[in-house]
């Protein structure tokens, strides 16, 4: 890249989540992506300072919201977990250019369950989409 060329940065509302088997549809929101590394303080004699190093690494859950339809498909896994049966997925979270053909960043994750489950809010007031929200809790992200 030549120097002092402006580089935009990628726009939020252009992404998709792919999870293995399921066939969703779009989600409006997907969040929570992150990681956490323990911070072990190891004091050590004659220093008077205490080392910091690095521990266990845990993962965020991941929040992922979209339009109720009549797919089933994202609940009937969450009843899989609340019937016992735990089922674990892959998937990934890929974001697009603004054109929306070309992919410019993805973040896979592996170990997934659904954790939660939240049904969308109701008002006879209000002429909003009725919203579903599935949290899933995983073992690993990585970014590709």
């Amino acid at each position: 890249m030549p120097p002092g060329q402006r580089v935009d940065p990628y726009r939020n509302f252009n992404f998709l989540v792919e999870i293995e088997g399921l066939a969703v549809g779009s989600f409006v929101e997907c969040s929570g992506l992150g990681s956490t590394t323990e911070v072990i303080e190891n004091p050590e004699g004659g220093v008077t300072t205490i080392l910091k190093m690095p521990g266990r690494t845990s993962y965020s859950d991941i929040t992922l919201k979209w339009g109720l339809t009549d797919s089933q498909v994202l609940w009937e896994w969450r009843q899989q977990i609340i019937d016992g049966n735990v089922v674990r997925k892959s998937g990934s979270v890929v974001v697009f250019d603004l054109a929306g053909s070309r992919e410019v960043a993805r973040w896979n994750f592996t170990g997934a369950w659904p954790s939660k489950w939240e049904g969308a809010a109701y008002s006879a007031k209000g002429n909003d989409i009725a919203i579903e929200t599935l949290v899933l809790t995983l073992e690993k992200l990585s970014r590709v």
